[in-house]
């Protein structure tokens, strides 16, 4: 591949880059092709609090009675309590983080898009709640009770299977009584199917050669759903296209397995009980990662309680009704997860006990830290409470676009003004440039970490242009100076960008040692300014230094040496000669 080849294949590059951020950050561009514009235009850039409106939330934690040394893990347990519980909430990017006022501990809770300040206010500052649950009784009144019921269901169903016996409409009789949601709207009809469709119980009812067509069955069949009245209806083809055609009447039978709540039930032991649950080895610092869980005086008797009545079985841990560990291993801790229940190997008397297990010592320390938020709840106390309207928001939000929006005007007049064709590439490019920062901004909410767009973000982004601005500023004043020592256009390009990226790399890259200091010791406002500035900074360098000379270079031909005055005034040219 030839130099020009090289130089249309990069800008060929540079033009399909701009077609798609262009369609990322404007939708509107493919306006007439629906599928995409659709997809297109759901992207959204998440906006913060003081854009979108919500609620702000200022706690102050009381640790008068933690230990010095555990004052740290005690708020952090809370922090975490508090996330999940405004994660339960539904709240898209909210913000939990631990701050200091003076001698006080405060927790800020920022929820955008919430409306109802009560409601957040409740969930966050219920306690955490931890908790040990035991098997339950075999003679328990619970399973006693659903004995009971289960008796009652299978005499109502004999009942109507007498009913229909009799003669009642069969269709009627299930749309009243029926508890299968699949069928009872038709009457309990299952359509046509062939054998090994449903359960084996109904299987060899429906495919017996005996039962007649538009006959029912003389008895309940009972299967692990129920109890069936069933109605053979018809039949069609032989051998292994038979198919059979019925319909049934489903009494619901209640099992223990349909209630998993009941069948674990409390102890009475909970995390008030627990004084501390640490990581431990199992033999003196080496093999395995243990978790180790010492109880108070309460907890101590309780404990050796269950532990006596309980040796062989388990003994389930929830915090706020749901498994401290993610049992099912699908990375996510909810009620499907079944309950977290290590085996009683023995009775335990002295209130000290270890979990074992294959655990690595990241699953060992996230378990001793979901046990040790229910076992050192920080109580909390509102301490400041503040409504943000989203209207204050969106009027923020729309005079600072109009102030970007302005400053990028007469930037662009200016650069054209006193660049020419330089100064158009500059504004193209700068054009370029906010379409890929709103780009990586939509995109960004597809990964674990989404950009919210505050309006300090906004601040470090309209800082941002200035400096890819200036990085074009200097680019193009080398490129003048080199036309004005009498070299040709392209040489002079060439020596232009090679002088100017010194400036450009050591005046940005001090700027983004500054950014990362903020952004790794600030918090809120100060990281989001410094997070978007660092983007704009990085952005700025390569449109200026990058998709900016590429352009050039395929523009800049032959057409250029006649027209210097479109790169800079002829006055500063050196003087021709005859």
């Amino acid at each position: 591949m030839n130099q020009s080849e090289k130089r249309r294949t990069h800008f060929l590059l540079v033009l399909f880059l701009s077609l798609v951020v262009g369609i990322i950050a404007y939708p509107p561009l493919v306006r007439f092709a629906p599928p995409v514009f659709d997809v297109v235009d759901s992207w959204k850039v998440n906006q913060g609090l003081d854009l979108q409106g919500g609620i702000h939330l200022e706690y102050k934690a009381d640790v008068s009675q933690v230990p010095d040394g555990k004052v740290s893990e005690a708020l952090s347990a809370v922090q975490a309590v508090i996330e999940r519980r405004v994660n339960a909430f539904g709240v898209g990017e909210p913000l939990v983080q631990l701050s200091r006022s003076g001698i006080e501990e405060r927790i800020i809770v920022e929820l955008p898009g919430i409306k109802d300040i009560e409601q957040a206010k409740k969930m966050i500052k219920e306690t955490p709640f931890l908790e040990f649950r035991e098997q339950i009784d075999p003679d328990s009144d619970t399973l006693k009770q659903l004995v009971t019921l289960n008796q009652e269901t299978k005499v109502q169903a004999e009942q109507v299977l007498e009913r229909a016996k009799k003669g009642e409409n069969f269709s009627a009789l299930a749309g009243e009584f029926s508890q299968d949601p699949g069928s009872k709207e038709k009457g309990g009809d299952l359509d046509f199917v062939k054998q090994g469709t449903f359960v084996p119980e109904f299987d060899s009812v429906v495919f017996d050669a005996s039962l007649q067509s538009g006959s029912i069955y003389p008895t309940l069949v009972e299967s692990q759903y129920g109890w069936h009245i069933i109605r053979k209806v018809e039949e069609r083809g032989e051998g292994e296209d038979r198919e059979v055609r019925a319909s049934h009447i489903l009494f619901m039978k209640r099992s223990i397995e349909q209630y998993p709540e009941l069948q674990w039930v409390a102890t009475g032991l909970s995390g008030k009980n627990l004084k501390n649950a640490s990581v431990d080895y199992q033999s003196q610092g080496v093999g395995s990662p243990q978790v180790a869980l010492q109880f108070d005086d309460e907890g101590t008797q309780l404990f050796a309680d269950i532990t006596k009545r309980n040796i062989g079985k388990g003994l389930a841990i929830v915090l706020d009704g749901l498994p401290i560990t993610d049992t099912n291993g699908d990375g996510i801790i909810d009620k499907s997860d079944p309950p977290y229940a290590p085996t009683i190997q023995a009775e335990i008397p002295a209130g000290q006990a270890v979990i074992t297990g294959n655990y690595t010592m990241q699953q060992a320390n996230d378990l001793v830290k979901r046990l040790n938020e229910g076992a050192l709840p920080v109580p909390i106390t509102l301490v400041g409470q503040q409504s943000v309207d989203a209207s204050l928001g969106q009027n923020a939000l729309k005079q600072s676009l109009f102030a970007g929006m302005i400053g990028l005007g007469v930037v662009a007049v200016f650069m054209i003004f006193y660049y020419r064709f330089l100064g158009v590439i500059a504004v193209l490019a700068l054009i370029l440039y906010t379409a890929m920062l709103l780009t990586i901004f939509k995109l960004s909410t597809f990964t674990p970490f989404s950009i919210t767009v505050t309006l300090s973000g906004i601040a470090g982004f309209i800082l941002s242009i200035g400096m890819a601005v200036d990085a074009n500023v200097l680019i193009f004043e080398r490129t003048r100076e080199e036309l004005g020592y009498g070299k040709n256009i392209y040489k002079a390009l060439d020596e232009g960008f090679r002088r100017a990226w010194p400036s450009i790399r050591d005046g940005n890259y001090s700027t983004l040692i500054t950014t990362f200091i903020l952004i790794g010791s600030g918090t809120g406002f100060v990281k989001g300014f410094a997070l978007i500035l660092t983007l704009g900074i990085l952005l700025s360098m390569f449109t200026a230094v990058v998709l900016v000379r590429v352009t050039l270079r395929f523009l800049v031909t032959s057409w250029a040496e006649r027209h210097l005055w479109l790169f800079v005034p002829r006055k500063k040219l050196p003087p021709t000669t005859e």
